[in-house]
């Protein structure tokens, strides 16, 4: 799931505002069979100035995603009016929110992942996570340790942990943790999942398939082998699903052990880097061109972040903000190769030629 992302700094009132709005919700959970979209969080607040930025253009749009930050207090509004004229900042100028609203309908209709497939393919794609366990020296309180994992291909975590860490023995008495991952630890509003579950011991025949699993994600780790490190396994007992910050209140929820396991990674999402790598190195206008076509936007540039079988996100500029756009594709890939194909279509749609019909 990809949530349209504006960098622009909202007024802290207004974040005040709409946090307190969301603390007095009731808790909310998606429809796991729907997908959900992330949208533009307007109006928006300038920097240089105490009221939101005028916006106005009638595209009647609606989203269950779609929250608007609060207006600025009046009595500061009234204290800048009192301010001498030589001194009041200059308002910023007008945002053209046609071209939100164009692609907030975009995204609403874009083709995405189920959450569950999405949570588990984050997973499975993640190498480093948080985790909490229950501490032995301050009894009643959580600690917390940065940990590398892989995933068993039933989507549980494997760790290998030292008996010298204080995590280790603290799961030596209470077996009770959870394991959280951002897909993007510098993007707040970005997909968090956290997974609960036991931490059970590995042994016997069943330890070198683990051990392989982990070296695949860890190449380098040959301290697994030392005497005083063992691998354990997190069975799920259910997941956490949060879209972000941003949208919490409406984009999260939870998933059974038996949801999250039936789930199927996404196959297309193993080749998502030197895909990735060969557009932003090679082709970086050509996405641009396959971005504007797809939103109807003309975005200034565009940065291919990650891929799956129905789709690719991006990183947008426009008119000096920064977005994140989920771009479908017209059909499902089937692989690698298809993905290929389906960019080059998308290109020649873009660029007004034909556009060659798919066997």
């Amino acid at each position: 799931m990809v949530a349209v992302r504006l960098t622009p700094r909202p007024c802290a009132r207004a974040v005040a505002s709409t946090t307190s709005s969301s603390s007095s919700s009731s808790k909310t959970t998606f429809n796991r069979n729907r997908n959900v979209s992330s949208l533009p969080h307007l109006p928006f607040c300038s920097s240089s100035s105490s009221s939101p930025l005028p916006i106005s253009v009638p595209v009647p749009v609606t989203s269950h995603r779609f929250r608007s930050m609060g207006m600025a207090s009046s009595s500061s509004s009234s204290s800048s009016a009192a301010a001498p004229q030589s001194q009041m900042a200059a308002p910023a100028p007008a945002v053209d929110v046609d071209v939100f609203q164009t692609i907030r309908a975009h995204q609403e209709a874009a083709a995405k992942l189920a959450p569950v497939v999405e949570a588990r393919t984050l997973l499975y794609q993640s190498i480093r996570g948080v985790l909490s366990t229950l501490s032995l020296e301050h009894e009643g309180y959580p600690s917390g340790s940065m940990v590398d994992f892989a995933c068993h291909e039933d989507g549980s975590p494997i760790l290998a942990v030292s008996s010298l860490a204080v995590h280790s023995k603290n799961l030596s008495t209470n077996a009770n943790c959870c394991l959280l991952v951002a897909k993007d630890p510098e993007d707040r509003t970005d997909t968090v999942i956290t997974l609960y579950g036991d931490a059970i011991p590995v042994a016997g025949a069943e330890r070198e398939q683990v051990r392989a699993a982990y070296l695949k994600k860890h190449p380098d780790a040959f301290w697994v082998d030392f005497g005083d490190f063992r691998f354990i396994q997190i069975k799920p007992r259910f997941i956490r699903y949060v879209s972000g910050v941003a949208t919490a209140l409406l984009g999260s929820g939870e998933f059974t052990a038996e949801e999250f396991q039936t789930a199927k990674v996404d196959p297309i999402s193993q080749f998502a880097k030197p895909i990735m790598s060969h557009m932003n190195k090679d082709h970086s206008d050509d996405t641009k061109l396959i971005v504007q076509h797809s939103t109807s936007v003309k975005v200034d540039s565009a940065y291919m972040l990650d891929v799956d079988s129905l789709g690719f996100n991006v990183k947008a500029e426009y008119d000096g903000r920064t977005m994140e756009l989920r771009i479908p594709f017209p059909r499902p890939a089937q692989d690698r190769k298809d993905v290929k194909t389906l960019i080059v279509e998308m290109l020649q749609a873009a660029k007004g030629g034909a556009v060659p019909t798919s066997e």
